[in-house]
């Protein structure tokens, strides 16, 4: 059996997407049929639409959702219809990340979350006899109804009303939380900075703050993310294009910084996170590099001193956990995650794509009607 719904369809590479009507699979025994709410426009959802990741087309896009379950298959036990839940990336449960709860680091995490399919290579949209790819982070939620399962649905204490902001913790605001808290394990008293003050780099940002770092600098070309980013906790600002970052953040924090975190994936602007770091410095890097980048450090300054240089992914977050914790934290008014979000309607999706683009709106939300 099939129920019909609406979804943004990527067809083409670089073109806007196409809001279809398409018919979506009933859950099986192992899926849960989630009625989105609303879901976050993500920047890997915009490096797919590229044609930049391996994602086939026709696929339904969208990772940040969040939506009440309307029905679940016979071994679901994680959640009951009418409960609101986040849906999160997708693993395995069976690989030795998995069964060592790094489940961001999953051995199937590209298969799982990019390949547009079920595990059986079975896709659950259809337009007619057209198959169009789903299961986008084990959701596809740029559509009025997903198929989730238990590995990657959280159930979130929040009223009905609270529940259209809590998509992006699924992502993007988990990522940047989660590198500094979980990753980085920025400690009280501590300095930091982040380069890039998108969604990502002001959730850590936040993070930072909530654990106690007493110098915050976040580095950005824009003044307004700038003035944003002081607002919700940074210390120091600096704007990219004005003299040398290193020597500023050296001298801001007397001799190097003891955290540094990359959100840009640029090369360049990695190298300036480990030469600005003190001894014994430690940094990490997630965002998304093009394709056969590399990244050149200068070899007797980074073995001497003793730094660390780390990749992460979905900041190293388990969502059963992590998200419940960001939700109590924004409750008790230390992560205004909120602050960041513009609502969009459904059909105005491609005009909030261009504004992520242009960098207008931080972290877009699409209202499903």
């Amino acid at each position: 059996m099939t129920m019909q719904i609406r979804a943004a369809v990527a067809r083409e590479p670089g073109a806007d997407l196409t809001i279809e009507a398409l018919s979506l699979d009933a859950p099986r025994e192992d899926e849960i049929l989630v009625k989105v709410v609303a879901t976050g426009v993500c920047h890997t959802d915009l490096v797919v639409m590229a044609g930049h990741l391996p994602t086939p087309l026709p696929v339904v896009l969208g990772h940040e959702g969040a939506g009440i379950v309307e029905a679940v298959g016979d071994k679901i036990t994680k959640v009951k219809p009418g409960d609101h839940v986040v849906m999160t990336y997708n693993t395995c449960g069976a690989c030795p990340s998995c069964q060592s709860n790094e489940m961001a680091y999953c051995y199937e995490f590209f298969p799982r979350n990019f390949f547009g399919t079920r595990p059986d290579g079975s896709v659950a949209f259809t337009n007619g006899e057209d198959k169009v790819h789903s299961n986008f982070f084990g959701q596809s939620s740029f559509a009025t109804h997903a198929l989730a399962n238990e590995r990657n649905v959280v159930k979130v204490d929040v009223t009905s009303d609270d529940l259209a902001l809590m998509g992006p913790l699924a992502c993007g605001i988990q990522t940047g939380a989660g590198t500094v808290m979980n990753a980085l394990e920025v400690q009280v008293g501590k300095s930091f900075v982040v380069f890039g003050t998108g969604s990502v780099g002001l959730a850590a940002v936040m993070a930072a703050k909530v654990q106690g770092a007493t110098t915050i600098i976040a580095v950005d070309m824009h003044d307004s993310r700038l003035s944003i980013a002081k607002e919700l906790g940074a210390t120091h600002v600096i704007n990219a294009s004005a003299g040398d970052l290193v020597d500023q953040i050296k001298q801001i924090t007397g001799g190097g910084v003891a955290y540094a975190l990359d959100t840009t994936g640029l090369p360049d602007v990695i190298r300036q996170a480990v030469d600005a770091m003190a001894p014994r410095g430690k940094a990490a890097i997630l965002g998304a590099p093009m394709p056969g980048s590399q990244i050149s450090l200068d070899n007797t300054d980074f073995m001497s001193t003793g730094k660390t240089l780390m990749g992460v992914v979905e900041g190293e977050s388990d969502g059963d956990t992590f998200i419940p914790k960001l939700v109590d934290l924004w409750k008790a008014g230390r992560f205004p995650f909120d602050r960041l979000l513009t609502f969009y309607d459904f059909d105005q999706i491609n005009t909030a794509i261009h504004d992520s683009h242009q960098g207008t709106s931080i972290k877009p939300i699409l209202r499903m009607p």
